[in-house]
């Protein structure tokens, strides 16, 4: 598939996904919806992409989803866009892959829920984050109500949804929003550092752990304990066990 709003980039295992609809501020529209699916499709059937790196071109990140494609949609519509977004966000969570989220402008809206379907999130300290959907008459659409107060807790995510307000990079640190914030030339470094360093860790343990952690938190807590369990136990005789003798002999593992 030809991309015409998505940029690809691979190196070393990692790959960098840029959007890029600059002079729209990387506005989600369902030209980027055809292409994110197509892409995650094909980056989970690589096996030389180990982590994914999610930025925007320009000022933005992703400063919301395209009001303009949005404006004259009937309800059944409506919901078929934010069926649609969810599922590809979704499709990002649930990717076996990790994918980071380097925030370098606006993640308003449709583009802060992205963020959100990433595994954590990196910002510049030009970043902006929101979801001001209230402030068109509206309500998030791709799972912003269900993925902010399970990241930033009830009180933060309301306060947040209820005045539609920004808060900045440091602020979205304070909240848990973001793990860190670094000055705009560092970001993308720090995002191909992080990838690196994840990408030379077991592979089937990265797997195992964002998937353990991604059920775990979608069930009860014994369950989640189970499902650690059998992830655990699942490495031995295996990639666990090479990562243990490279340890004991003090030398690389050969995964």
């Amino acid at each position: 598939m030809e991309y015409k709003i998505l940029k690809v980039d691979v190196q070393d295992g990692v790959a960098v996904i840029t959007i890029s609809r600059p002079d729209a501020l990387n506005a989600l529209n369902s030209t980027f919806f055809k292409e994110m699916d197509h892409l995650v499709n094909d980056m989970a059937k690589r096996e030389e992409v180990k982590v994914l790196v999610i930025t925007g071109e320009g000022k933005a990140f992703v400063a919301g989803a395209d009001i303009a494609e949005m404006s004259d949609m009937k309800q059944s519509e409506g919901r078929v866009f934010s069926e649609t977004g969810q599922n590809t966000f979704r499709s990002l969570e649930t990717l076996e892959k990790p994918v980071i989220a380097a925030v370098n402008g606006f993640a308003l809206g449709g583009g802060c829920e992205l963020a959100m379907g990433c595994d954590f999130r990196i910002a510049s300290t030009k970043a902006k984050f929101g979801q001001p959907e209230v402030n068109l008459g509206l309500t998030p659409g791709y799972a912003g109500t269900q993925r902010l107060p399970r990241l930033v807790g009830t009180g933060n995510a309301l306060y947040l949804l209820l005045t539609g307000n920004m808060i900045n990079a440091d602020e979205a640190l304070r909240m848990g929003l973001v793990q860190r914030v670094v000055e705009p030339d560092q970001l993308m470094p720090l995002a191909l550092e992080l990838a690196k360093t994840i990408a030379s860790k077991g592979p089937k343990s990265i797997i195992k752990v964002k998937k353990a952690v991604r059920h775990g938190m979608e069930t009860e807590f014994e369950e989640g304990c189970i499902i650690e369990t059998e992830a655990f136990a699942s490495l031995f005789e295996n990639e666990g066990t090479e990562g243990m003798k490279a340890f004991i002999e003090k030398r690389k593992p050969q995964w």
